[in-house]
């Protein structure tokens, strides 16, 4: 392990402070920041995403952030080789990856690399886009449960993206995505990873967080910012982009589905079901450095944890 490139992980749940601590790190450890978020990837969508600004992004670059339009789609697999990039060249360059983000699935990619699910199938796709807008979601998500219950148990029983993928996956291989996932051929990533998780010691004070964040976010103009972006791409409801929280909620708005009180209040309580399902992923992840995000110093707290990891006394010798 001695002779592998150290590498760290930033992990936590939205709202948890991660962008503030990574900032923090990147002025006081050789390290880069790569993003590990499916919303920051797309162009133009800032408030929506929580997307660092502009002289914070100065102080602290990210890679993997404004790199594909919200018409276009990026995958577990796209980030994994994108990320793998741009480890090896950070490392080449005398650096430490710092990987940052809430998007555990990318993480898992990374970690142990991915198993062989069949490509998506345009004529099943849209039988499935067909049985959702008859029946709705929630009907798909029941079909789920009965050939992969495991996988429908992990899935929130709106979350259209994922439910069509899992039953695409099932109907073209007749096999539960569940069990292709653990036929997966494992990877070892080639980095001494130290892999810090921010969990709150108290859930509430989190929802307080994400609360006061979406209401910030409709202030700064989150309905407004979707109109622009509806006016310069062509847009539909059913992109990966427009089903990201906050933007799924802001277009039911527009749409006038949705009153301005409901967009706040379905945008929090959505939010808080994503912070519940990345809590979930990290409790089930090995080897993480658990660390309070509410406790005061959090900043200064993950600075000692990877000074005194074995990563950093390796990278000093």
């Amino acid at each position: 392990m001695k002779s592998l490139p150290p590498a760290i992980f930033l992990m936590g749940p939205t709202a948890s402070g991660k962008t503030g601590v990574a900032v923090e790190l990147a002025q006081r450890l050789p390290v880069e920041l790569i993003s590990v978020d499916s919303a920051l990837v797309y162009r133009d969508m800032d408030i929506g995403t929580a997307k660092p600004d502009a002289a914070t992004l100065a102080r602290a670059p990210h890679h993997l952030i404004d790199i594909i339009a919200p018409t276009a789609a990026y995958s577990a697999a796209a980030f994994r080789h994108d990320a793998l990039r741009l480890m090896h060249d950070i490392t080449q360059r005398g650096k430490i990856p710092l990987l940052i983000g809430g998007t555990m699935l990318y993480f898992k990619a990374l970690r142990e690399g991915l198993s062989a699910l069949p490509q998506a199938d345009p004529e099943v796709r849209a039988a499935l886009d067909a049985e959702i807008a008859q029946h709705g979601i929630r009907h798909l998500h029941r079909q789920l449960a009965e050939v992969d219950a495991e996988t429908a148990a992990r899935l929130a029983p709106n979350d259209t993206q994922r439910i069509q993928r899992a039953m695409e996956i099932y109907r073209l291989s007749g096999t539960p995505m569940s069990v292709l996932f653990k036929q997966q051929t494992q990877h070892e990533l080639p980095y001494r990873i130290t892999s810090i998780a921010l969990i709150p010691s108290d859930r509430a004070q989190l929802h307080t967080r994400i609360a006061a964040r979406f209401k910030a976010m409709l202030e700064l103009g989150l309905p407004d910012e979707l109109r622009a972006l509806r006016t310069k791409y062509p847009l539909h409801p059913n992109l990966p982009s427009m089903r990201c929280v906050g933007y799924r909620q802001a277009w039911q708005y527009l749409e006038g589905e949705i009153g301005e009180a409901e967009l706040a209040d379905q945008g929090i309580v959505a939010t808080r079901q994503l912070a519940k399902r990345q809590l979930t992923w990290l409790r089930s992840m090995p080897d993480n450095i658990e660390l309070d995000c509410l406790a005061p110093g959090l900043a200064q707290t993950v600075f000692d944890e990877i000074a005194q990891s074995a990563i950093m006394r390796n990278a000093a010798t």
